[in-house]
């Protein structure tokens, strides 16, 4: 390994929150720290778990005194993380600032500070987003904000990063295309499966219009009139599954259509390996995970032709259809028919040799070589890039990003780099012993840090909680 990178991944979406975005940032870290990398990860608190944790292989996790505002995004304070985000860096030295998900508030601030700071910077976007809605005409307009002096951007698939150079501006030779992986070592087949005529299907997702909810509640009662051997059980919970619940009472579907609910992701596996098949309804996706856990369960996968969707698997291992019942009917007849050709073991020996979160890591490893040869630039050569994003839109970035400069100015005289103490490289040796150790919180950071954490935990009624007992591993109790 030529260069030894420091990383700080930044994202508002990480565990205890589980999705896909969660897992990427994970299972991401992980693979790197076994390349040798420093790896650290910086979110925001989630109820009363703030201060630092550490995770498998001493991975270190800094939940800042931030509360989430809207669907886990924290709200925008465009300065009020630059305190916290510059002690960290320069506490555990960091090279590379990695910043996850579009929709991440804390990401588009990190990555702001950081190029403010010199910093090179990277950012990886997993999903797709329109152009004619107003919410997507916001988020787009602080995506070419924030991509505008990126280093290099990473996108999940071919179609996301169409999506994402259309939207950012961005020129595409510094988009790269790196496919999400699946765990291959959790997720494996049934080691017998039961011998009986019944079909189940099993749909594991957020009951949400996205994810084309709305399409389950005309899909299933459709299919259950065509075939009386199928069955469905339908993980996940949202706004929609009141809708869900609906169909099934009046299609008198009680004993055939199952709501599990919210299913933690431990038990995904055990979920899965009960079904044949696995169907995706969504209306986007950039690039969907779920596909990958339950083919490599063995399970044949039907969903709708969007997105990155298309990318992900073989023609062999997916029935593709259209968005629309009739379509997404015709594509289950098709399943169930090619369903006794299917052997899931040998599904899942092929899902090894296609996806690997360690390839994940490696070609990671190059985009990240790729943004430290990135040249050092001065404000002044940065804002040209700025005022390229529209005519009053330009000059109004320009102005956000020469106030960041002046308050990071500002820091450095109050609270100098050389009065923040660094993190000793070897502190997470003691975490890979496989030994429980006690939760540290490491706030407050700085004197606004200390400020606003003393306001946090008041709030939180956190002054009284004891210490709590964490066991190294990825599911860390709080």
């Amino acid at each position: 390994m030529a260069e030894r990178h420091r990383v700080l991944m930044v994202s508002d979406f990480f565990y205890p929150n589980f999705g896909g975005v969660e897992n990427h940032i994970y299972y991401l870290s992980q693979c790197l720290l076994e390349l040798g990398h420093k790896v650290v990860v910086m979110t925001h608190a989630y109820g009363n778990r703030s201060g630092v944790r550490y995770m498998t292989r001493g991975l270190k996790v800094y939940y800042i005194p931030w509360r989430p505002f809207f669907l886990q995004n924290t709200f925008p304070t465009i300065y009020g993380t630059l305190p916290i985000i510059r002690t960290i860096l320069i506490r555990e030295g960091i090279s590379i600032v990695h910043g996850h998900q579009a929709f991440s508030t804390l990401c588009h601030e990190a990555l702001m500070h950081a190029r403010t700071m010199g910093y090179r910077v990277v950012f990886t976007d997993h999903s797709l987003y329109g152009f004619a809605d107003v919410g997507s005409i916001h988020m787009n307009k602080v995506l070419q904000f924030t991509l505008a002096d990126v280093s290099q951007a990473i996108c999940v698939s071919h179609t996301s990063k169409e999506n994402t150079v259309l939207r950012s501006g961005l020129p595409p030779e510094k988009v790269f295309v790196i496919p999400n992986a699946v765990d291959t070592a959790m997720f494996t087949p049934a080691p017998k499966r039961s011998r009986t005529d019944e079909i189940i299907i099993v749909v594991i997702s957020r009951l949400v219009y996205r994810k084309g909810a709305d399409l389950l509640v005309e899909v299933i009662p459709e299919v259950c009139r065509l075939y009386p051997h199928v069955r469905f059980i339908i993980g996940g919970d949202g706004p929609k599954r009141v809708r869900l619940e609906e169909m099934r009472e009046k299609h008198f579907l009680q004993d055939r259509v199952e709501m599990l609910g919210a299913v933690p992701h431990a038990r995904v596996r055990s979920v899965l390996i009960s079904g044949h098949i696995f169907l995706n309804s969504s209306l986007t996706e950039a690039f969907c995970i779920a596909i990958l856990e339950a083919a490599s369960c063995g399970l044949l996968t039907v969903s709708t032709r969007v997105g990155g969707v298309p990318e992900v698997l073989p023609d062999d291992m997916i029935v593709l259809a259209k968005p629309d019942p009739l379509d997404m009917v015709h594509a289950i007849k098709k399943a169930i028919s090619i369903l006794p050709m299917i052997d899931p073991q040998e599904m899942h020996n092929r899902m090894k040799q296609l996806y690997d979160w360690h390839d994940v890591a490696r070609r990671t490893e190059s985009v990240y070589d790729r943004a430290m040869n990135c040249p050092d630039q001065t404000l002044l050569e940065r804002l040209p890039r700025y005022l390229s994003c529209g005519s009053w839109a330009g000059k109004l970035f320009c102005l956000v990003m020469i106030i960041d400069f002046l308050l990071w100015c500002l820091l450095k005289v109050v609270q100098p780099a050389a009065d923040i103490e660094a993190v000793p490289d070897s502190a997470t040796t003691h975490h890979q012993s496989g030994l429980d150790f006690t939760d540290t919180i490491l706030f407050p950071l700085d004197p606004i840090g200390s400020f606003l954490f003393w306001v946090y935990r008041k709030d939180q009624k956190l002054a009284r909680r004891k210490p709590c007992r964490m066991t190294n591993n990825m599911s860390d109790t709080a």
